[in-house]
């Protein structure tokens, strides 16, 4: 499978350790660095489905297709990736290929990804297979063929010099940062139009943020974006779409 990242060997040349976690309410991870969940404190994985999924128009753009490239800023849990894994294997095109391409500055260790998802019975396989194959020390570029038909990428360090490196033709992107007054750097109009020079035509985004300055930068790099009804009583969400 084509690698789009140009450069495997120079994925960043500052990857950080990860940092701090606090574990909240039992198996609930907070980043110390930003003052942050990792994911939805509802439930995580519907999250995914209501935002990521169903925001990219996923999995009916599958349909049909032989490939396809889905980007993510944010790794953190690898929850998205596995709910996403999860929904390809059950319902994309036989023989179909997934490459799933994440950017993420602080990799968690396979302890703590498997601790994090250890909510959710239904990504209980994928789960397993993620940690088994996760590197002891996590940097660089994690390439991961997890079957046949999926290969993951983990591109560690800075996103903006992650995707800058990376290869155009992604079909679809998960943008889930820490909170945007929280993580500004990945919101900047710089990294948004790094991801629309990357973005296929008819490609799309999906993301959980909807402040103003976020959708803005979005406008700005070129995208169309409409705001929908966010997860779990959250007012507003941001789809867009690059024009062909």
């Amino acid at each position: 499978m084509t690698d789009p990242v140009s450069d495997r060997t120079e994925a960043s040349e500052t990857n950080a350790a990860s940092p701090e976690l606090e574990w909240r309410d039992g198996d609930m991870p907070y980043s110390t660095a930003f003052g942050d969940h990792f994911y939805c404190q509802t439930d995580g994985r519907l999250e995914c489905g209501h935002v990521f999924l169903a925001g990219n128009g996923l999995p009916a753009r599958w349909q049909g297709r032989q490939n396809f490239l889905i980007g993510e800023l944010g790794f953190g849990t690898g929850l998205n990736f596995c709910e996403t894994w999860r929904q390809w294997r059950q319902l994309s095109a036989p023989g179909a290929k997934l490459h799933f391409m994440s950017f993420e500055l602080y990799p968690m260790r396979a302890e703590e990804i498997g601790r994090a998802l250890s909510h959710w019975p239904e990504i209980d396989g994928e789960r397993q297979a993620l940690t088994d194959a996760w590197p002891v020390d996590p940097q660089g570029v994690v390439s991961l063929t997890l079957d046949a038909h999926t290969h993951l990428s983990v591109v560690c360090g800075p996103a903006l010099e992650g995707v800058s490196r990376a290869a155009p033709g992604f079909d679809a992107w998960y943008l889930d940062g820490f909170a945007p007054s929280r993580n500004a750097d990945m919101w900047s109009p710089e990294l948004m139009r790094a991801l629309y020079d990357r973005t296929s035509p008819d490609g799309t985004f999906a993301t959980y943020a909807a402040a103003g300055f976020v959708r803005r930068n979005l406008q700005a790099a070129g995208f169309a974006v409409e705001r929908r009804k966010g997860f779990a009583g959250k007012r507003e969400m941001l789809c867009g779409v690059k024009p062909a």
